[in-house]
């Protein structure tokens, strides 16, 4: 039973999971609290006043997350917490509060890389079997990355610029959307012509698996200034436009990588796991479930609440690590950043 605790953006969230002997895993509890309130009026996560919100909420969230699960803290049999990556201030008080509470209760610590966390969270909630391709879209986060086992991971490609959930957040503040902007650009796409706007798709030319949204995201720009003053009409067809532009980017890519994933694996059976807010997205979500239909991969998302930042897939990945007998020394630091990769978590592995 490992108690998770995740502070590395704008949610402060704890959670208890169980994992039993066989791999499989419960959720006892998973409470989060969202700062979008603190932050919108400046049209981003502050990381200051993160750091605050997170100092201020994290003992509550922990406390409420035992409740939940009706156990004492006691009962917990390690603590696992973000390490890394993410806004420092928000991981040192997440990983302080961690390291606090393994040395009181006397239970081990397990620093967990967050993007590990995404990767393992399918295994948690439909028993994925390794290996998979995990497509990770977030605010911060864009990358395929390659899932042999756990502390297992390669990094197929990437964003060159900008993560695709800041570009939706960048869109939405140039048309005056409001944040977060990818539930923003969406709902406005909705009553947009797709087919109005013809926005570049930058590196799609080139044999790689690395994205780029600056550009596009520069085109989305001067196309508005070029229509200013925007009627709604504009505004809307802009949006539709940009979002048609990104799902065709992001199916592109994967039927890349899930080709490549083929070759490497023959008669292995083919899974793209989706992990990440961007998840959240019915457009993309609709062109990835129509390539693996087209491919005969099978397409895993979990709940969107488990694919946006949460407690209990850092509690998840810190019972997987557990379970191979992988913990840390409080001595552990916090990293703002931490590649998801084979040399870097065994590094992180045979230094613990």
């Amino acid at each position: 039973m490992i108690l998770g605790i995740e502070t590395s953006c704008d949610e402060t969230a704890a959670a208890i999971v169980l994992r039993d002997q066989s791999g499989h895993g419960t959720i006892r509890s998973n409470v989060v609290r969202s700062q979008l309130d603190e932050h919108a009026a400046f049209g981003g996560v502050v990381p200051e006043l993160a750091a605050r919100a997170h100092v201020e909420w994290l003992d509550h969230i922990i406390a409420q997350a035992a409740d939940e699960a009706e156990i004492n803290l006691a009962d917990v049999d390690a603590v696992a917490a973000t390490a890394g990556p993410g806004l420092i201030g928000g991981v040192l008080v997440g990983l302080t509060t961690a390291k606090a509470l393994a040395a009181s209760l006397g239970k081990p610590l397990i620093g967990v890389n967050h993007l590990e966390g995404h990767a393992l969270t399918a295994r948690l909630t439909n028993g994925v079997e390794f290996p998979y391709l995990m497509l990770l879209v977030s605010g911060g986060h864009s990358q395929f990355v390659l899932v042999r086992g756990v502390g297992d991971y390669e990094r197929w490609g990437g964003t060159i610029d900008d993560a695709l959930g800041e570009a939706f957040d960048k869109v939405a503040k140039l048309l005056s959307l409001g944040h977060p902007g990818g539930p923003a650009v969406e709902r406005i796409a909705k009553t947009g012509d797709r087919h109005r706007f013809k926005f570049p798709k930058p590196l799609l030319r080139e044999e790689r698996l690395d994205f780029s949204f600056s550009g596009l995201k520069t085109a989305v720009r001067l196309q508005a200034e070029a229509l200013a003053p925007l009627s709604d009409v504009d505004v809307a067809d802009i949006a539709a436009s940009f979002q048609s532009t990104v799902a065709f980017i992001i199916e592109t890519r994967s039927r890349q990588a899930l080709e490549k994933f083929s070759s490497l694996f023959p008669g292995q059976p083919m899974r793209l796991v989706v992990a990440g807010g961007v998840a959240a997205n019915r457009e993309i979500a609709s062109v990835l479930d129509l390539l693996c239909n087209r491919v005969g991969a099978e397409l895993i998302v979990p709940p969107i609440a488990l694919c946006t930042d949460n407690g209990a897939m850092i509690a998840w990945a810190g019972a997987e690590r557990f379970a191979l007998g992988d913990t840390d020394k409080l001595t552990i630091a916090a990293r703002p950043r931490w590649p998801l990769q084979d040399d870097d978590m065994r590094v992180k592995s045979d230094a613990a």
